[in-house]
């Protein structure tokens, strides 16, 4: 069994609240959970209106299920925008 992570830290350029923010968060977690099957969570920076951090794992059989889909969840991240990655950070175990 292979557990994958991601630490994202993300950018909310357009918001200018909390309940903004809160929005557009729970918007994309919502889409990434159905269309990806991961778990994810807001870990970081929750009292910043434009700045906060995700965790994202996922389990598999194998290492490149893994990276394939962490892979199509930045992607799937980056053609969002509302959002702009600041920084990734991957791990596997």
């Amino acid at each position: 069994m292979i557990v994958s992570c991601l630490r994202i830290r993300l950018h909310l350029p357009g918001c200018t609240s909390l309940k903004e923010k809160r929005f557009v968060l729970k918007s994309l977690k919502d889409r990434l959970r159905s269309r990806f099957n991961i778990s994810l969570c807001e870990y970081g920076s929750q009292d910043k209106w434009q700045l906060t951090d995700l965790g994202v794992a996922t389990v598999t059989t194998d290492t490149r299920g893994a990276d394939m889909v962490l892979q199509a969840v930045i992607n799937f991240m980056e053609k969002d925008g509302r959002i702009v990655l600041v920084d990734i950070e991957r791990e596997t175990y």
